[in-house]
């Protein structure tokens, strides 16, 4: 008997057709597959982006796949801004936090999510990493500068900073209102708002995020819509240039959360508590 492979599955055939994502590598191993950013692997830093298929399997488990003999690192994820360092989160009860900066080598730092993008920075001067759990409430309040600027404290400069951005719900199925759109169209300017001149702000910054593709104006809805569509990654990736940080430094994975239900939980799309795993490990002294 003959068990059918779902068509649509990119792992069905994994000798001829799964490993066609440019700048990206599926790593076969023992377990399963997991993702790999050339951008990361080429500079010798071990991590990992996994799947929906090694549900049940945590940081524990999984960080044997990455790298041997590591310590593990995870969070109690609260969709905030926190970045702290990966000492600090060593045993459960987990911190209340949503990134983690090496502070020593062999660290694995984790972080999951379910249509959120897992964001992985790799310091290849001195060997720190950085890994942030970015969804819309994230970062709009600046994890990602938070990130870097902690990174800067153990002597990165962040025009050497390569950066890998996991798979993540897509603009065309991320739907959000008018409150968000703002909030993150905020994020890109670090500096306080003028307050006597708000409004003409806000305008030129969400035009700066529609320019970049990050932000489009929902055309299903009536006119009176107050909702539009919202890339994280793009937005992100737009947030990290305006830090200075080159686009050949960032490495943004096409694959979609919702649209890859094979691969990987949704929450927008299943609205079941799931997640999936991502890692990067330090190679600092």
């Amino acid at each position: 008997m003959t068990t059918s492979i779902p068509l649509d599955d990119p792992l069905a055939v994994p000798d001829t057709l799964f490993n066609t994502l440019e700048d990206w590598t599926w790593i076969g191993c023992y377990g399963g597959y997991y993702l790999q950013s050339n951008l990361l692997e080429r500079a010798g830093f071990d991590h990992g982006f996994f799947t929906r298929r090694w549900h049940g399997r945590g940081p524990d488990e999984l960080s044997c796949y990455l790298s041997a003999g590591v310590s593990i690192h995870q969070l109690h994820q609260v969709h905030s801004n926190r970045v702290i360092s990966a000492s600090q989160a060593r045993t459960s009860p987990w911190p209340d936090a949503d990134g983690l900066v090496s502070d020593r080598g062999g660290q694995s730092l984790w972080v999951c999510g379910a249509d959120c993008t897992p964001v992985l920075f790799a310091d290849p001067e001195t060997g720190h990493t950085s890994a942030c759990h970015a969804g819309w409430r994230s970062l709009s309040t600046g994890i990602l500068p938070k990130a870097v600027e902690r990174l800067e404290m153990l002597g990165a400069n962040r025009q050497h900073l390569l950066i890998a951005m996991g798979p993540a719900i897509s603009g065309k199925n991320y739907q959000v209102g008018s409150e968000v759109s703002k909030a993150v169209a905020n994020c890109l300017w670090q500096n306080p708002i003028d307050k006597g001149n708000i409004k003409d702000n806000l305008l030129e910054k969400i035009s700066v995020l529609e320019s970049t593709g990050a932000l489009k104006k929902d055309l299903i809805s009536d006119s009176n819509s107050q909702s539009s569509w919202l890339d994280i990654r793009l937005a992100s990736r737009e947030q990290l240039l305006r830090l200075g940080i080159e686009i050949n430094q960032i490495s943004c994975c096409p694959l979609c959360t919702f649209e890859e239900p094979t691969l990987f939980h949704s929450w927008r799309r299943d609205q079941i508590k799931a997640v999936q795993w991502s890692a990067i490990v330090a190679q600092a002294e």
